[in-house]
């Protein structure tokens, strides 16, 4: 089975009244804060759409170039080896350097590593195209994502910010699904990467137009062995769990790459403890609301492809959908996620702050995939397929917009690069583990259907089945741990920047 993509992937709360219109020190002008929403948006719908445009492709592609099923992986995989395990690194360089021209050569690079995917002639170089969006990827998502964080420092108006930047982060995935679908359909697959050079220029106008220049005033350090360690790591644990999908786990290609990785991840948080200047300071992972978002997006990562993979096979192999068709299915729930993402940020959790709400989108998600196990191979769509997917719909709208706003929430502006990078990197390797796991059990649950019946279609499809119901009670168990993950860490009442926002009175846009 393919995999499919990593939804990538969040920001700095000090209240500030919106009088004085300057530009602003992390990379934005306040009075085009909306304008460079706008412009952010953009780039992280092309990076979390990406992989499932390249998911929709890849059958056409392989036709095309003529690579064998074995390599066909590799389309998918060497974009998440880059991208997972330079993300931290990405985030670091855009506190170092600066987060405009890291955001624009971040946009610059995706551009061009899609327009060399395009016009592959070959498998190497695909594969090596796509590795280099990973690459570029790495360095664009924080970027975009603590530029969001330190344009918008207005409690109330960061809240609008996370919001629609977490409804675009939770249902990229699925508008890649249309988008791949119409483009393959009626295009070509090619164009599924050539689209992005669209995203990347208009990104790149109103990036240079609205956001400003410049280098952080406290610029950190870069901690080299750090870098290496966590680079090394994340790559061995991305590499791992991706060579689960085709090989046992008992290979030590496998289980020697998890290994290594391990000991790599240990020793750097070791090292986090000693470095005069860390990649990491332990003073972004260590307070209980930012601990419990990265969680949460760690966990929400591994178990939300339950549905946008095996849902996709579902209703692509036993109800017979065409990629488009597959596509507008899951509109609705995209509807729902966005609709939610924007009133829990800017209603819910002001007020309640975030300990009910995520708890409840994870017990939600974790419904809707429990329900997907009823599917049958006569089941409808209308009856049977989007009741549990408006509901997992809603428990993840609940869960991705707070968790980012959190996560990033009160960072200094020198750390909101590597914090912004640290909510990408648990989706990402949460994402990774996830897929690898599911699609290993459902693997073996659909071979072990087969044992001793006649072969024939009617079984072949009963496996099918049985493999995609194992994935949803898998995926709805990742979500019950995900409950009580966070509402064990989460704090109690509203955080205190929404306080201190009310405090000031309501903000004008």
């Amino acid at each position: 089975m393919d995999r499919p993509p990593y939804c990538t992937p969040v920001s700095t709360a000090a209240s500030a009244p919106p009088a004085p219109v300057q530009p602003h020190a992390g990379g934005g002008r306040h009075e085009h804060r909306w304008w460079i929403l706008a412009v952010i948006g953009i780039a992280q719908l092309m990076v979390v759409l990406d992989a499932t445009i390249v998911n929709i492709a890849l059958p056409s592609a392989q036709q095309d170039l003529g690579f064998s099923d074995g390599n066909r992986q590799w389309i998918v995989t060497a974009y998440a080896l880059a991208f997972g395990s330079l993300l931290l690194l990405g985030g670091r360089i855009a506190d170092l350097v600066g987060r405009k021209i890291v955001f624009m050569a971040g946009l610059a690079g995706f551009a061009a590593a899609s327009a060399l995917g395009g016009a592959a002639t070959g498998f190497g170089m695909l594969v090596g195209a796509r590795a280099l969006q990973g690459l570029f990827g790495a360095l664009l998502a924080p970027a975009a994502l603590s530029l969001l964080t330190t344009t918008f420092t207005n409690p109330r108006e960061r809240a609008k910010a996370f919001g629609i930047y977490g409804a675009i982060a939770g249902a990229g995935g699925a508008v890649g699904l249309l988008l791949g679908g119409v483009l393959t359909e009626y295009l070509d697959w090619r164009w599924c990467l050539y689209v992005n050079l669209v995203f990347a220029v208009v990104a790149m106008v109103g990036g240079a137009r609205l956001l400003h220049a410049g280098a952080p005033a406290d610029r950190p350090e870069l901690d080299v062995p750090g870098t290496i360690l966590v680079s090394a790591g994340l790559f061995c644990i991305v590499y791992g769990f991706s060579n689960a999908e085709t090989h046992e786990w008992g290979d030590v290609q496998t289980w020697g790459f998890l290994l290594v990785g391990a000991v790599l991840l240990m020793a750097f948080g070791w090292w986090e403890t000693r470095a005069p200047h860390p990649l990491l300071p332990l003073r972004v992972i260590l307070d209980r609301d930012r601990g419990a978002s990265f969680l949460a997006m760690f966990i929400s990562g591994a178990g939300m492809f339950g549905v946008f993979l095996f849902l996709t096979y579902y209703l692509q192999q036993i109800l017979l959908y065409s990629p488009v068709r597959t596509g507008l299915a899951f509109l609705p729930m995209v509807s729902v996620m966005v609709v939610v993402s924007v009133v829990t940020t800017n209603y819910l959790v002001p007020k309640l702050g975030p300990k009910p709400i995520v708890p409840l989108g994870m017990g939600l998600a974790g419904a809707g995939m429990a329900w997907l196990t009823a599917l049958d191979l006569h089941s409808s769509y209308a009856a049977h397929v989007l009741p549990p997917l408006l509901v997992a719909g809603l428990g993840l709208g609940l869960v991705f917009a707070p968790a980012m706003s959190m996560a990033t929430a009160g960072v200094a502006a020198h750390d909101a690069g590597v914090a912004s990078a640290m909510v990408n990197t648990s989706q990402q390797v949460g994402g990774s583990i996830g897929t690898a796991l599911l699609n290993t059990l459902a693997t073996s649950a659909a071979a072990s259907y087969l044992v001793g019946r006649p072969p024939g279609p009617q079984t072949q499809a009963q496996a099918a089945m049985e493999s995609y119901s194992t994935a949803y009670r898998w995926s709805a168990l990742f979500f019950a741990v995900g409950l009580v993950v966070t509402f064990v860490l989460y704090r109690r009442g509203a955080p205190a920047q929404y306080s201190e926002g009310r405090a000031e009175g309501a903000v004008h846009m």
